[in-house]
């Protein structure tokens, strides 16, 4: 097949030279993105959630029957608590661990990504594609919080991957290799994500041999054994889900997938073009490569398609997914990640050119708009009022403003100064350089700017917690306090996303799961008991609550941590203004 890329195109698997790029690559990717992986609290909800699940699967062993705060949750099938469950066995239970399969997954997708664009357009674009997948905005951030739509992506990534190599290779052990790749990588989304799983790479590789009439490139595609490939993978969880909850198929098939896309059951409504700023803002520095990308890979128009069929393929590949989630009534941020590779790839082709000694116009506009887009940047960190930001986190975060703004604006600088001398290259280097420094010096702004979390208080309850208090979330689930405590907590006046659960088993669940007036109830006739509450919650409804009898114990500016009774002043923890 002609191929129509920078480079020769395709990859000899007699070439050992990508095994010796991976043999450097893989560890810089680890390095970069396992580094500071702990440097923040749980946020929540969504990390609160995503780690208590794979506590409790590691704590009772039942690996059939997902658990938040003890009632069932069947919202998303279990892969990524199994591999976290597993890893909280090992190393126990804490931030890091709880992100590591989120970061060791986004580095196996920029693998991918380099081992996809170098099969596609060569050795260089997909070491570029690599970087530039790595260092945009949404991808890094997200390979730092604990939620699936990381390792959904990944395994979306490499299943098209494989289809479209597949496709060029005469039948045999290579061929059939690389479409069983294709049906496990679809099993392995859906243990991450459900039926999208199956039904996004389907979707793209359908679209593109519809519309480019590539049926008979297809045969032989296994489809008998490739798909006992794919069940045997994926089936048995959902059959034993099945089997011991008699209410799994209805809540899972039916709510969590149909009614998720059709309805606007999850609140989640967005508008149709709702993914078009987070596109652009989610590929940022990259974003301003897209012209140089599309003029490049536009190149001919469509009657050229036969030339540029693999290029095509990455366009179907966004389209399809970008379009999907666009009419789904339910739309969340990181639900676009899947595209964001085969966009690295086609933002890499020309910066491949500009690698080879090329100057392009389109290519020297993009690094001086990416040196614009630093120095805007660089202000508004230096400048920008944080909203509702105490004394002490304004104090805080100063001197990473001034670090930040620094390193944007020798990004700038030096990306300037290497087109004046027409270095590209060097242009090309020192972007990537700085913005995944950039990046990597982001993380420990969570500490300061995340108040969702509860750790400072458990932190404080922990020492003072006897085997027996009662613990309650009020009026809210905050959903990391069982994580930094290691047991349930009481919930009141609050069902949410726990309501499937909570009436699932209502023998089991009752005691924990509250009323306001059965909870002052209790409160009462105790005398030891901790509750976490708004700080609003608690100013305007409980503080003035007649007969109820508390002591604030520790405080955050979202939270407060009350007692039933005083404590012993040497066990009083200080209050916390964070």
């Amino acid at each position: 097949m002609k191929p129509d890329a920078v480079g020769s195109g395709g990859m000899d698997t007699q070439d050992p030279s990508w095994k010796r790029d991976l043999a450097w690559l893989l560890p810089l990717l680890l390095v970069f993105f396992l580094a500071l992986l702990g440097s923040r609290p749980f946020s929540n909800p969504d990390e609160g959630r995503y780690t208590e699940i794979p506590r409790l699967m590691a704590e009772s062993g039942d690996y059939v029957t997902p658990r938040l705060n003890g009632v069932k949750y069947f919202e998303k099938p279990p892969l990524m608590y199994w591999l976290s469950a597993l890893t909280f066995e090992v190393a126990g239970v804490n931030e890091w661990t709880s992100r590591f399969w989120v970061a060791l997954l986004a580095t196996f997708g920029a693998s991918s990504t380099y081992l996809g664009g170098r099969y596609l357009y060569g050795r260089v674009v997909g070491l570029i594609a690599a970087f530039v997948l790595s260092t945009t905005f949404l991808y890094y951030i997200l390979s730092r919080v604990v939620i699936l739509d990381m390792g959904v992506s990944v395994f979306i990534t490499t299943g098209l991957l494989c289809f479209i190599a597949a496709l060029d290779f005469p039948e045999g052990r290579a061929r059939r290799l690389l479409w069983y790749g294709f049906y496990a990588s679809m099993a392995l989304a859906t243990l991450t994500k459900g039926l999208i799983g199956i039904v996004l790479p389907g979707a793209v590789a359908f679209f593109w041999v519809l519309v480019f009439n590539q049926w008979s490139r297809l045969r032989p595609f296994y489809p008998i054994t490739g798909t006992l490939v794919l069940l045997a993978i994926a089936a048995p969880w959902h059959v034993a889900a099945s089997l011991r909850n008699h209410e799994f198929a209805q809540f899972y098939f039916i709510h969590e997938h149909f009614n998720r896309f059709t309805s606007t059951v999850h609140d989640r409504y967005q508008p149709f073009w709702y993914f078009v700023p987070v596109l652009v803002a989610g590929l940022l520095p990259w974003t301003f490569f897209l012209p140089a990308a599309l003029l490049q890979s536009l190149s001919g128009g469509w009657n050229a398609r036969k030339d540029n069929l693999k290029t095509w393929f990455l366009f179907a590949w966004i389209v399809v997914i970008f379009a999907f989630f666009s009419k789904s009534q339910s739309k969340l941020i990181p639900y676009i990640l899947p595209v964001f590779p085969a966009c690295a790839i086609l933002i890499a082709r020309p910066l491949a050119r500009v690698w080879a000694g090329e100057r392009a116009k389109a290519t020297r506009s993009g690094f001086l708009a990416f040196s614009a887009f630093c120095i805007l940047l660089s202000v508004a960190l230096l400048l920008y009022p944080v909203r509702k930001a105490t004394p002490e986190m304004i104090s805080a975060l100063a001197p990473f403003r001034i670090v930040l703004s620094i390193i944007l604006l020798t990004a700038a600088w030096l990306v300037v100064l290497r087109i004046k001398r027409m270095n590209l290259r060097g242009a090309l280097t020192s972007a990537t350089v700085c913005f995944a420094l950039f990046l990597m010096a982001l993380n420990p702004l969570g500490q300061i700017l995340d108040t969702r979390s509860s750790r400072v208080l458990m932190e404080e309850l922990r020492p003072v917690l006897e085997r027996d208090d009662p613990v309650y979330s009020v009026g809210d689930y905050v959903q990391d306090m069982p994580v930094y405590l290691g047991r349930l907590v009481s919930v009141v006046d609050y069902v949410g996303e726990l309501q499937f659960g909570i009436e699932a088993e209502p023998e089991r669940t009752r005691e924990r799961f509250l009323g306001r007036d059965e909870f002052l109830t209790r409160w009462a006739a105790h005398n030891r008991g901790f509750a976490v509450m708004r700080r609003r919650e608690y100013e305007e409804r409980y503080s003035k609550q007649p007969g109820f009898e508390a002591t604030l114990v520790g405080e955050t500016s979202r939270f407060v941590l009350l007692s039933r009774s005083p404590l012993p002043e040497a066990l009083t923890p200080k209050p916390n203004s964070k």
